[in-house]
């Protein structure tokens, strides 16, 4: 049985589990207080251009986008998010259990407009009632979106500026940024990212870890005590070796980076695929997920052989799915997958 279903249905990359193996009978201190972690931190801070300090690992994507909207944000305030965001709507109510609403913008191919967020926020002041209601005190988006979609450096950059003009926070979610950075049509540097928002996390889970997501914190800006504010979430592994060995590894040799490049490498092959066997687009996405319009009783007939990622109903006929590729996609994986479509 194939599988495209996600970019997660792997393991972990072959180099992980050596170092975890290799070091797996050192005595090494907990919650992260291990020369791993520390190291990892540093390599993360020096291509961020950030301090390692403010560099912090948590396990998996919904915890940290809970931990982050929970401890930046006022128990007044909500986080402001596309319609089709992952806390908006893959995430089972994670942000509303923490106490925040997420308060939803329109969606424009997975990316919401620095104008309409600046509307947003200055109606909400302009209502005389606003104190009756739930104030905007972060915005959040993926880079990439929910749909493969990349943020230009020219978008980023006005969303930031809108930030920065109320005093609210950009948080941009990192699950697959490596995909992002990697694709052809990116043109932003992790540095330039770093700039333009005040914290966001590389995400490991979906590009060659086991586990882990790797937050950093931009402009100084970590919550105080934040160690203590993980820890009541329990979030705070006592193996916190399990998180820094991992990243120290992706970021030794540049191999995240390298593995993203395979996942888009792969990715542009099979959309090659689709292209030339006449099936058609939901959306362009440039990164490792491709969203592809599919007649039902195809869409039956391939699930007997290939695992991919229900998406929407498209018609009463038709289905969008979701092919992704990832760091571990194989060249043979995507020749065998043409046989079936």
């Amino acid at each position: 049985m194939l599988s495209f279903e996600s970019d997660y249905i792997e393991g972990a990359h072959p180099l992980i589990l050596q170092a975890l193996a290799k070091s797996n009978m050192e005595c090494l201190s907990g919650y992260g207080n291990d020369p791993y972690t520390k190291r990892a931190k540093e390599k993360i801070a020096g291509i961020c251009g950030c301090q390692s300090d403010q560099v912090y690992f948590l396990t998996g994507g919904t915890q940290t986008n809970k931990i982050l909207v929970k401890t930046m944000l006022l128990p007044y305030q909500g986080v402001i998010a596309a319609s089709s965001g992952h806390v908006s709507v893959h995430e089972a109510g994670a942000i509303e259990s923490a106490g925040h609403k997420v308060l939803c913008l329109p969606s424009h191919n997975g990316k919401i407009l620095a104008s309409e967020l600046d509307s947003c926020i200055t109606d909400f002041y302009a209502d005389e009632n606003h104190e009756h209601m739930v104030f905007p005190g972060m915005t959040y988006i993926s880079q990439p979106t929910e749909y493969g979609t990349l943020y230009s450096k020219e978008e980023l950059s006005r969303i930031y500026q809108v930030c920065e003009k109320h005093k609210i926070p950009l948080f941009i979610d990192g699950a697959r940024l490596g995909y992002a950075l990697m694709s052809r049509e990116n043109d932003l540097t992790i540095r330039e990212l770093a700039s333009l928002c005040h914290v966001f996390y590389m995400g490991g889970t979906k590009i060659g870890a086991l586990c882990g997501e790797a937050v950093v914190f931009t402009k100084k800006n970590m919550p105080a005590h934040f160690d203590n504010l993980v820890k009541k979430e329990g979030a705070l592994l006592a193996k916190g070796r399990l998180l820094g060995i991992q990243f120290d590894t992706l970021f030794t040799d540049d191999l995240y980076f390298k593995i993203s490049q395979n996942a888009i490498d792969r990715s542009e092959e099979l959309k090659t695929i689709f292209i030339k066997k006449g099936y058609k687009f939901y959306i362009d996405s440039p990164t490792n997920q491709l969203f592809i319009i599919i007649e039902n009783k195809k869409l039956a007939e391939l699930k007997k052989n290939v695992a991919v990622s229900f998406w929407e109903k498209y018609d009463l006929n038709h289905t969008v799915v979701r092919f992704a590729t990832s760091w571990a996609t194989t060249k043979e994986k995507i020749l065998e997958l043409e046989k079936f479509i």
